[in-house]
């Protein structure tokens, strides 16, 4: 990182949420269809005129199809010394330090002196709308966090 280069870090979207909810969905289908199926002179036959099984079936799949769909677009944050990059398969947008007007972090109500519900506002110069990171949305948090700090101390100096 020395010699000129610049210090930069990309940080991947967090897709544990999808795997998990995914599984929960799958596993209850399965269970539910095991305890509404009916046991006939030893062998077994799923009902299939239920409509709450039809309900957990195109909840799974479009659970699956949100997965794949987040899969495919491999989302990604990258901080460097000259700014923030959003970045996907299909597109990136990069930001750069002077085009920024503040940086302010906030927390969630609920969730007292937790990182995990922190947010960063980013205000831009030419947009009306600030751009909100969820810090919990993103592998490696603690570091983005820090990663973001650093930006906002860069952008405080470049104001005052």
């Amino acid at each position: 990182m020395n010699n000129g280069e610049q210090k930069r870090r990309i940080f991947k979207y967090n897709m544990s949420f999808y795997y998990k909810s995914t599984i929960i969905y799958f596993v209850v289908l399965i269970l539910y269809g095991v305890v509404r199926g009916k046991f006939v002179e030893d062998s077994f036959t799923l009902i299939t005129r239920d409509p709450i099984l039809y309900l957990l079936a195109i909840i799974l799949v479009v659970s699956v199809s949100a997965l794949f769909y987040n899969l495919i677009r491999n989302m990604y944050i990258e901080v460097s010394d000259d700014g923030i990059v959003f970045a996907d398969r299909f597109k990136s947008k990069q930001i750069k330090i002077e085009s920024i007007k503040r940086i302010r972090f906030s927390r969630q109500a609920r969730a007292v002196n937790s990182p995990a519900f922190r947010t960063a506002r980013l205000k831009i110069n030419s947009k009306i709308r600030p751009i909100i990171i969820r810090f919990s949305d993103y592998e490696n948090q603690d570091e983005l966090l820090l990663r973001i700090e650093e930006l906002k101390s860069k952008v405080d100096k470049k104001i005052v």
